[in-house]
Parts: C-alpha cells; structure tokens; sequence
C-alpha cells in the first residue's frame, strides 16, 4: 500500500539533495503521532520506505510537489491519514531541512501486478552490502575486502548484485508473512542504468551509501515472483529503506 502526498512549497527554495535523514524523522514524526512509534526502534527491517521528494527542482513559493510512502502493512499507511489530515487542517508546515512546505492533499493507492510483461524502474538507489562470507563466492579482489561488508557497485560481478537482491527481498518477505520461501530466482531481465554515491548521516555522523539504479523486466511471472516483488514495491528494494533507498516503480509497457 502507497500513500501519494501532495505539498505545497511555503516559500521560494532551493531542492535540497541532502535530506534523506530529514525527510526520515519528518517520516517518524508521522509514525509516532499514528501511533507506530515503535517501528524507530524496531531491530532489523522496518518495513517502510519512501521516495524522493519530486519532482526534483528548485521551487517557488507555491510549488506543488509529492511524495510516496510505502509499506506491505496497510494499518501503517492508514493510520498516517490522521496526522497528515491535522497538518492539512491546521495549516501547519512540515520543515525538511531548509525546504518548507505545506499539505494539500493525500490518498491512498494500491500497486497491484500482473504476471505478464512487467517492467518496474527504480526511483531511488539500491543499496546492496555483499557480506564478508561471499567475498570468495563473488571473487571480491583481496585489496578491497573490507571487515563485514563492501557495497555492491558494477566493478563486482552482476550474479552478486541479483543474488543479494532476491536473498534481501525474500528474507523481508519470510520475515513479515511467516513463510518460508528458500533461494529463489526473481528477475528474468535487468539493465543497470548507472551507480550512485549518496551523502546520508546518521546518529550525528556523515556516511557514504553506494547505490545503483535499474530497471526490470519480466515477460512472466510465476505467483511466487509476483507475491516478492509486489511486496517489494511496498517495502523497498535492497537495504535502507527507512533512509529512502530503494524505492521502486511499476511502468507500463
């Protein structure tokens, strides 16, 4: 389930490219006056994700923009209609960093998929970590093994890229359903579009995420694929999903 959020720019400002922490606590903010403070501290997968503010440009005062907040849990998307309804009401502004705006507008949409000529393109980056215990698996070089993790970016083979992907998607999945889907092959065609290098910080502390953008295709799928990646849709593609990566869309052909 999506939620489309309509804003209105309070002022004349510049589009911040900074602001995924920002845009995460107004996103946790929305959360604990719905009654869902408990996803912050929830260990392991949230369960959510969000999209870029767009479209991405400066604005002036008066600006219509939207935002996308996602989640396989539908009591979670609708309970962020009462805060949102009281932003809207009360004329009250949400502060993203430097950028101001004000709530027009909101609505539910459900993402349905079908099993036949898909494609879905990602919006915001993907975040694949390759764990030490493949480094050999995927001929990570011996002078770039890192303790614990490196991110996936297109020197490393694309097999590492997917098999991460599925394994991410089917665990969140198992995890939030109570199923027990093994290993499993998800995507039949894929085109890489380029890598990404986003600035985030987090718990006062400025990181570098190394992401990639794609977009998939499917001539068919089979109900196990299109049960993952629907759901996918809802709670993001890859790791970080909280922070606002990848967050995907479904295009037709």
């Amino acid at each position: 389930m999506r939620l489309l959020i309509t804003l209105r720019a309070a002022k004349a400002q510049s589009y911040e490219s900074m602001y995924h922490h920002k845009l995460q606590g107004f996103v946790y903010e929305l959360l604990r006056a719905a009654g869902f403070g408990m996803v912050h501290d929830k260990e392991g997968y949230k369960f959510f994700c969000f999209s870029n503010i767009f479209p991405i440009t400066d604005m002036e005062e008066g600006a219509i923009s939207k935002l996308l907040i996602a989640s396989p849990n539908e009591k979670l998307i609708a309970s962020l209609e009462t805060p949102l309804r009281d932003f809207s009401a009360g004329n009250r502004r949400i502060n993203i960093g430097e950028m101001s705006f004000e709530v027009v507008g909101f609505k539910k949409l459900e993402v349905k998929l079908k099993s036949r000529d898909l494609r879905v393109i990602t919006a915001t980056p993907i975040i694949i970590r390759i764990p030490e215990r493949n480094y050999d698996r995927y001929g990570i070089p011996e002078e770039e093994r890192k303790p614990r993790y490196v991110y996936w970016r297109p020197k490393y083979s694309f097999e590492a890229f997917l098999k991460q992907l599925s394994e991410n998607l089917i665990k969140k999945f198992n995890e939030f359903y109570g199923t027990k889907i093994e290993d499993y092959d998800l995507f039949e065609q894929f085109m890489f579009r380029r890598a990404t290098a986003t600035k985030v910080v987090i718990d006062g502390k400025e990181y570098v995420m190394i992401g990639s953008m794609w977009e998939f295709v499917w001539s068919y799928m089979d109900e196990t694929q299109r049960r993952v990646i629907e759901f996918g849709l809802d709670a993001g593609f890859g790791e970080r999903g909280s922070l606002g990566f990848g967050f995907v869309n479904k295009i037709s052909f």
